[in-house]
């Protein structure tokens, strides 16, 4: 313990990157931001290669922002916080607008205080279904591209957790461990951190796959793999991370892990019902 002491990583960063009069920009919201618009770069690249009217992209954007954002925010209060949210008209109200009732009267803007990723991914696909009957391209292939771009979009939004000093992993003596001084002074695992180098990783693996085999898209086949690798990792990445609330203790896997599962097995579905055969 005493020997590793020296590698541990004080974590204690401030929680606005900048401001620019009286608005204060927070590191989380510009991981957000930078991921999504690494995302919006790349899949406007893949349209471009393969052919898709430009005039059929940036609505895309507008879609999926609203579907991410609305999905990780119902996400996050329906499957976390479902006892404080659903408990008053107040709570409700705080669950869609970023703002909180103070006790003393009273309202304060707080910006969205918990973003759930599985709500994020389910509020994703949605707003792909919509974007498919308007634009009436392939749903696969909208699919396969969006998630050859979504792990860079994925492994920014950890990072902006780590930012945050949130989602945070067990004690640990393992050299890397982080001390985030905003929660205690205890060598902790970087959950947030494994994820985004995770969610990295597969980004490298999607784009060599894209750039060897372009023909898989539309086939369901990327759509399948980011969803079972993302959603595989993330299982395992659980067993290093603190529960984020306490009813969680009781269960024998967290609520993150249980959420996993099912799209876990979607994306293996997709991967290989037929990969071969390009779906229309």
């Amino acid at each position: 313990m005493l020997s590793s002491l020296f590698c541990f990583i004080t974590w204690n960063p401030g929680l606005e990157a900048f401001h620019i009069g009286p608005l204060a920009f927070r590191w989380y919201s510009m991981c957000w931001l930078i991921g999504l618009v690494l995302a919006y770069y790349i899949v406007k690249q893949l349209y471009k290669q393969q052919g898709i009217k430009a005039e059929l992209f940036d609505p895309l954007f507008v879609y999926c922002f609203l579907g991410i954002l609305i999905g990780a925010r119902l996400g996050h209060c329906l499957f976390y916080e479902p006892g404080y949210f659903l408990s008053s008209g107040k709570h409700i109200i705080e669950m869609l607008l970023p703002i909180r009732f103070m006790a003393e009267g009273g309202v304060k803007f707080t910006g969205y205080e918990g973003l759930a990723s599985h709500g994020g991914t389910l509020g994703l696909m949605i707003a792909l279904w919509f974007y498919v009957k308007w634009s009436k391209l392939k749903v696969w292939t909208v699919l396969d591209n969006i998630a050859i771009a979504t792990p860079v979009t994925a492994c920014f939004i950890r990072l902006g957790n780590l930012m945050n000093s949130e989602i945070i992993g067990k004690p640990t003596d393992v050299p890397w461990a982080f001390i985030f001084e905003r929660v205690d002074m205890l060598p902790r695992h970087p959950g947030q951190l494994y994820e985004a180098i995770a969610y990295a990783l597969l980004f490298f693996i999607g784009w060599a796959l894209y750039r060897r085999q372009p023909q898989r898209v539309g086939t369901g086949y990327f759509f399948g793999l980011c969803l079972t690798y993302i959603f595989t990792a993330r299982f395992f990445i659980e067993y290093t991370k603190e529960v984020q609330e306490a009813f969680e203790a009781a269960l024998p896997i967290d609520m993150g892990q249980i959420l996993s599962l099912p799209f876990i097995a979607l994306g293996a579905w997709c991967m290989w019902r037929k990969p071969g055969l390009k779906r229309q």
